[in-house]
Order: structure tokens, then C-alpha cells, then sequence
């Protein structure tokens, strides 16, 4: 019998747990190790930021459905990852052991880059966790009662841009609906070197789709923005030409700020030797697994995936929803074969999908693969696209408590889109 044991417990390792327990049967052990006891539909974020949410609405104790599943959980923080001896040390001076570890931990958020930067201390909110979210709605309330200018966008490494514009979208929406729009000045901050590149290079038309959204809701931007300060009420920014080089300095004053943070890989796994690359993401080979510690798989945000391409400031590659879900599922099938006594054949795609709600309306871009030449290079602005991300949103949590495996953006994503699988990476 084997020990599989899934380090993380959010979008990605929650599924990894249920399908390699569908896989595998009950004849070995799983556990799931999480620093939290609950599970946080992070897509949804965004929307807790504004009160639009609430934390009960997006969370839900993991244990009690793990367990039913046979599935052991631990609510702990991993301390130090052991591949030599193929153990975990844990913040309450537990050790668990594995055979096959599944790495999921998602990021650790790197505020300390920026000086000023992030809610612990600094003078900006983030939308990365549940936490976080829920403490800048409590700023966004003293805005509400105080008016004052708004700055949104992403830090100088940063690779996750989508919920940035989701952000600064729905914020706007909000203060329309309330009739404070006038109110408030927007200006969006980002390291891309133009809206809509999205880390990707643009998706289809998503430059042109995002400028004319940001112009008709009179939201500001700058581009190639590399923020080098945050102090109360005022934003320092270096903006960049396209070859690097200092184009224009910028003071920002503003009343409330969200800005997305670069990531890192988390502590525990990024100390390991030979595990990750200088940023703490873990190095897979095309079958998800550790090139150096074959026992070790990993998936998601935390996995080291090259730049798209080199930006004046510098951006990461997202790493989406149906990227990750599949890499979970190549996961559990090179485990199972592994343990068949057979080589892992199976790899992940590299395409990315996203629905990025925009408060009345919202945007949907589809890159497959992510990295171009792409075979499918599209972006659409609707209505249908609000509505998509909230039953989207419903039926993940149903998913995660239900306990199924059943791959959502292969069997709905894609086909309401009507776009049929494509490839591998």
C-alpha cells in the first residue's frame, strides 16, 4: 500500500484529492496537509473585496468532506520538505512520511518586494485570499463613507493579472450603482507592457477590448508601471519605456489601493535543493514530476512555468483554471501508472482559459496553448460572461463538497465555448 500525501488543499490539491482517490481505490492511504481548515474559492475573491460576498459564501470546512471520502486531513503548516528521506515536518512537531507527494500549495505572496506594499503592514489590500479580501472590504467601506481617488493593478512580477481588472471593473460597478462613481478617480497600475497582455502576450483582442472597457468606465491607466514605494495615501511608480529604460515618475495619492503581488513558492518547498527554480517554483518535467525527485509531482500556481516573453517590466505566466485541472489529472494517472509497474506517459496541457467577471458584465479569453503560435487565440466581452462566472462559481462548491472528479473545463468549459480539447504543451 502507498502513502500519497497532497501538500495544499485549494483549487488544485482538493480535486487531486478526490480523483486519486477515485483512481486508486481504497487500497492506499491519502492525505491532504492544508495550513487552513477550510477551503476558499479564491476566483470569488474579487467579489468579497466589495461586500458582493461574504466569507460563509465562498468556504467550507475540508475535513468532514475529506473524511467521508477516506481521505485523512491535517490543518497544519509545512515547515520543512525532506525528499531525501521522503518526509514532512510540520509546525506542531509532526512528521508524516510519504511514498508519492503531491505539491499544491499555491504561492507564497511576495509583498516584501515592494516596500509599503500588502495588508500585513503596508498600505495596499490584496484580493489573494479570503483574509485578505475581507479586510480590504473594510477599507473599501471607509471609502464609501470618504470618497477619494482608487488605485488598482498588479506589482512589477506579478502573473496573475485577471483578477486586477475584475477588481478595478467591479469596484466601479459598485460605485455606480451606489451613484458615487463621480466620487472617485480610477487609475489602473500595471507592469504589462500594454492592457490586455494578461502575462500572455494579449489573447485575440484583448487589448483593444480592455482599453475601450477601462475608457468607458473613465478609469486610467499606465502601463509598463513598476512601482517602487507605497506610502500612506501615495503611490510611487517608475514608468518604463519599451526598451526598460525610466520614461516617467508618478506620485498617486489614493484614498483605497489593491494591488496584486508578485508570488514565490512557498518556504518550505522552496529550501529544498534542486527542487525549484531561484524563485521557489517547482521544476517538473512534461509529466508534472520532479526531475531530481521522481516521488515528487507538482500542480498549479506553484510549478515553475517560463515568461511567455521578456516585458520591460517584468510579468509572469498565469496559470488558469483548466491548465491546473489538468495537471492534476496527468498527476494521478502517472501515479496510477507508476504504481502499476509501468512508466508515467501522462502531461498536462498549457492552455488557459479565464472568465473574469467586470460587475454588470465580464470578459472570457481562451489561449490555446498558452504559449504562442496559439491554435485558438480568442477574448469576448458579454453579460453571459457575468452570469457564467457565478454559476461557474456555484457549481465548483458543490463540486469540492460532493467529492467528484468529474473535470469541469473539459466537459463544460470548453464546450459551452464551443471549442473542442486541443493538444498537449
Amino acid at each position: 500500500m502507498a502513502h500519497i500525501v497532497i501538500l495544499g488543499a485549494g483549487t488544485g490539491g482538493m480535486p487531486a484529492a478526490y480523483e486519486t482517490r477515485e483512481k486508486l481505490g481504497n487500497n492506499h492511504e491519502i492525505t491532504v496537509i492544508n495550513s487552513n481548515e477550510y477551503f476558499q474559492f479564491v476566483p470569488s475573491n474579487p467579489w468579497v473585496g466589495v461586500g458582493w460576498r461574504k466569507r460563509d459564501d465562498i468556504t467550507f470546512p475540508i475535513r468532514p468532506y475529506l473524511e467521508r471520502k477516506g481521505i485523512k486531513f491535517i490543518a497544519q503548516t509545512a515547515t520543512a520538505l525532506d525528499p531525501e528521506n521522503n518526509s514532512i515536518a510540520l509546525a506542531n512537531g509532526e512528521t508524516v512520511s510519504y511514498d508519492y507527494l503531491i505539491i499544491t500549495t499555491g504561492p507564497k505572496l511576495a509583498f516584501e518586494e515592494v516596500e509599503g506594499s500588502g495588508p500585513h503592514g503596508g498600505h495596499t489590500h490584496s484580493v489573494c485570499t479570503v483574509d485578505h479580501a475581507e479586510a480590504a472590504y473594510g477599507d473599501y467601506q471607509k471609502l464609501l463613507d470618504e470618497p477619494g481617488p482608487v488605485v488598482v493593478g498588479a506589482m512589477p512580477g506579478a502573473s496573475c493579472f485577471g483578477p486586477g481588472y475584475e477588481f478595478a471593473f467591479i469596484v466601479e460597478a459598485d460605485l455606480r450603482k451606489r451613484k458615487m462613481r463621480p466620487k472617485v478617480e480610477m487609475t489602473y497600475v500595471t507592469s504589462e507592457p500594454y492592457i490586455g497582455h494578461l502575462g500572455l502576450g494579449g489573447v485575440g483582442d484583448s487589448k483593444g477590448l480592455l482599453e475601450s472597457a477601462l475608457r468607458e468606465r473613465n478609469i486610467k491607466w499606465i502601463t509598463n508601471a513598476k512601482v517602487t514605494k507605497v506610502e500612506d495615501g501615495m503611490m510611487l511608480v517608475d514608468e518604463m519605456d519599451e526598451n526598460g529604460e525610466l520614461k516617467k515618475q508618478h506620485q498617486l495619492p489614493f484614498k483605497f489601493s489593491m494591488m496584486l503581488p508578485s508570488f514565490k513558492g512557498v518556504e518550505a518547498v522552496a529550501n529544498v535543493d534542486g527542487l525549484c527554480n531561484p524563485r521557489g517554483f517547482v521544476i517538473v518535467d512534461d509529466h508534472q514530476r520532479s526531475p531530481k525527485y521522481p516521488n515528487i509531482y507538482s500542480a498549479g500556481v506553484c510549478i515553475a512555468i517560463p515568461p511567455v516573453e521578456k516585458t520591460p517590466v517584468p510579468t509572469g505566466a498565469p496559470k488558469t483554471g483548466y491548465m491546473i485541472e489538468s495537471m492534476v489529472t496527468s498527476i494521478v494517472e502517472n501515479i496510477h501508472q507508476e504504481l502499476s509497474g509501468q512508466p508515467p506517459t501522462h502531461s498536462g496541457t498549457w492552455n488557459a482559459i479565464c472568465l473574469a467577471d467586470m460587475g454588470d458584465t465580464g470578459a472570457a479569453f481562451v489561449a490555446l496553448p498558452q504559449i504562442p503560435p496559439r491554435n485558438v487565440n480568442w477574448f469576448k466581452e458579454g453579460k453571459w460572461v457575468h452570469v457564467a462566472k457565478i454559476a461557474f462559481e456555484k457549481y465548483f462548491m458543490r463540486k469540492m463538497k460532493k467529492g467528484t472528479s468529474e473535470p469541469i473545463y473539459e466537459k463544460y468549459v470548453l464546450k459551452a465555448l464551443g471549442i473542442e480539447r486541443l493538444g498537449k504543451h
